[in-house]
């Protein structure tokens, strides 16, 4: 390395970085996503609240690993990812607060693992940008600290797809090999078919783009998706009559996967509506989904501006990921539900970031402060109307799930304790709160039949919850009827039996 004389400072210096210098770039470089990150993490903690309470699918997937009370009914789509980053805690605690702080850490740590895939691919500034516009999303925030599949998809896409343009650039790397295997295992474990979409542009450029053929990364993809779904494809021939049924039984239980617009119900869930199944009703105010329409133009304009900058791939890759992420919830399910599109959002972040960041700094200098004060007044608005979102939705979610722990104390009361089974409306949340098994005798859940729930209840204290207009089922007409929170609760004749013992 060559050196030169600085005789303004009166030294010499290196024309390159040295040592030292280059582990300081590294640590600056590494700041930014760093505290993107940790914000993050703070964010959840403060805005999420630790003793929200589990929701039901949330339940489902506790209770599998669960000393507090017996497995739920386990259907087709569901795969096991969940349960096993849940068991550290959930496996010994039933506190849903130390279980939100345990899931805020490790998603701020996932996300900025994630992120930091990307180094070498964008500037740090786009990609804390990109971390922090993902990060704010509201529906972001709200499931990063929840038992569910959805944010741990979209951290895998974001590092695997990362990862696979990190290898593509430099072939003598074996990290980001790894990174990409590690990446697909972590989606197919979570949400299978999800991992199968988000892979699928992926395994097309390996295959189809003869200078993109990296044969130790297609081995390493398929190797990922395989030790991520081979759980899922054992449990289909031993629980659910093969991989076929299971695949049907999955798309059965969300309504028919076939050609279904569910743009429009995409929409009404960002206000906040967590399940929107049937999703009628007015469209919100059109500030909640601006930005929603604002991603595919942005997207646009970073694909132009990578294309200029002959930079196209890393840039485009991302996009059709978050594209092929996105098509089947947008246009082959006839409901919606905000976290479904976690992966395409993650996707998109950083490509959209891109494109902001160039809007600020390619602008005349004549014009840069109006550029940066638009794009800051439009974050800041957006911002707001995220925080005003998840502000909402965490005050309903937990006035729901704090009804569920009242009406599984209100049947403590009556006398259903464990051993016990609840069934009907709101079944698998109130059963889990309570101690109990769920069960139920049809519907997507069905696990049982009516006779052998019979003979159950004659040894065993059994609870169905209905509506609190609704008749009981045939064989529970003669139990005794109770109303408690709304509901109309049918108490077995083992509870009957049991509360006159004790008292």
């Amino acid at each position: 390395m060559t050196r030169t004389l600085n005789t303004k400072r009166g030294h010499t210096s290196r024309s390159g970085p040295t040592p030292v210098t280059d582990a300081w770039w590294h640590r600056l470089r590494d700041g930014g996503t760093a505290a993107v990150a940790g914000a993050f993490t703070l964010a959840q903690l403060a805005l999420v609240r630790p003793g929200m309470g589990l929701g039901w699918d949330e339940s489902v997937y506790v209770s599998q690993v669960s000393a507090h009370a017996p497995a739920a009914f386990f259907s087709a789509p569901r795969a096991r990812g969940v349960p096993l980053l849940v068991a550290p805690v959930a496996s010994w605690s039933s506190s849903t607060p130390l279980l939100r702080i345990y899931l805020a850490l490790l998603s701020g740590l996932a996300l900025f693992l994630a992120l930091r895939a990307w180094h070498g691919l964008f500037s740090s500034r786009v990609l804390a940008l990109g971390g922090a516009l993902f990060a704010s999303l509201w529906v972001t925030l709200f499931y990063g600290p929840q038992a569910m599949p959805n944010f741990w998809v979209a951290v895998g896409a974001l590092a695997g797809v990362g990862c696979f343009l990190r290898a593509q650039a430099d072939r003598a790397r074996r990290g980001p090999v790894w990174g990409l295997a590690a990446s697909g295992a972590l989606m197919a474990l979570m949400r299978p078919m999800d991992a199968v979409y988000v892979c699928l542009p992926l395994l097309a450029a390996l295959v189809v783009v003869r200078r993109w053929w990296h044969w130790q990364l297609l081995v390493a993809l398929a190797a990922g998706l395989v030790a991520g779904v081979g759980e899922w494809v054992v449990e289909a021939y031993v629980s659910h009559g093969g991989l076929v049924q299971r695949l049907a039984d999955g798309s059965r239980i969300q309504g028919g996967l076939g050609w279904n617009l569910a743009v429009d119900d995409q929409m009404r869930s960002l206000a906040g509506r967590t399940l929107c199944r049937p999703c009628g009703g007015a469209m919100p105010n059109p500030a909640v989904f601006a930005w929603w329409f604002a991603l595919p133009v942005l997207a646009v304009l970073a694909l132009v501006i990578a294309a200029r900058a002959g930079r196209t791939a890393r840039t485009l890759v991302p996009l059709a990921c978050a594209a092929t992420a996105a098509f089947p919830y947008l246009f082959m399910i006839g409901y919606a539900a905000p976290r479904f599109l976690l992966p395409a959002y993650a996707l998109l972040a950083i490509p959209v970031a891109d494109a902001l960041v160039y809007l600020v700094t390619a602008a005349p200098r004549a014009w840069r402060a109006a550029a940066v004060t638009l794009v800051a007044l439009g974050l800041a608005g957006h911002l707001a109307v995220q925080f005003a979102v998840l502000e909402h939705t965490v005050r309903g979610s937990t006035a729901a799930h704090q009804g569920w722990a009242r009406t599984a104390a209100a049947l403590h009361r009556l006398g259903v304790r464990p051993p016990c089974l609840v069934t009907g409306d709101n079944g698998p949340p109130v059963a889990f709160y309570a101690g109990c098994a769920s069960v139920d005798t049809g519907g997507h859940n069905a696990n049982t039949t009516a006779a052998a729930l019979t003979r159950t209840a004659q040894r065993t204290p059994v609870a169905i919850l209905t509506a609190d207009t609704s008749a009981p089922p045939s064989y529970a007409r003669t139990w005794t009827s109770v109303r408690q929170e709304g509901l109309l609760i049918y108490l077995s004749p083992a509870v009957t039996r049991t509360s006159a013992h004790e008292s």
